[in-house]
């Protein structure tokens, strides 16, 4: 059976003008405010999709990470990566760069840069905008 996690967005006015929030219901983290501007130019204390996308990907490329080390016998002590997502305005995003630095005993940097490899490529996130995209639509007048 699936798990379902839920997050809404409110958004009012026109794109540049306007303003919304992103609320993370399933958690309850509560809502954080987003606008054009953070996303097309600095961030501001805002966040944007990318953001959002970047702590998706970092975090479940860790965990992607960290379960195949363990399946191979080698559980690390610490990985850390950051994702940076890069949006450019009116083409849209235009890729991902991750960054991993990981604390495996008993593995060589060979053998970790092939485990961090095969992790890019199972890790769910990393291939979620590939995934059929459904859609419902309503309408209030």
């Amino acid at each position: 059976m699936a798990v379902i996690r839920n997050a809404s967005a409110h958004w009012e006015g026109s794109l540049m003008e306007g303003a919304g929030k992103v609320t993370f219901e399933s958690s309850e983290l509560g809502s954080h405010d987003v606008t054009w501007a953070a996303r097309a130019n600095e961030s501001n204390g805002l966040t944007s999709p990318e953001e959002l996308i970047a702590a998706a990907h970092s975090t479940c490329y860790s965990m992607a990470l960290s379960h195949g080390l363990a399946q191979a016998g080698t559980p690390p002590e610490t990985i850390d990566t950051k994702a940076a997502v890069s949006f450019v305005p009116g083409t849209g995003i235009t890729g991902v760069a991750l960054t991993v630095t990981g604390k495996v005993p008993g593995l060589t940097k060979e053998q970790f840069e092939q485990a961090a490899q095969a992790a890019k490529e199972g890790c769910p996130v990393s291939q979620a905008l590939k995934v059929p995209i459904t859609l419902e639509v309503n309408f209030t007048d």
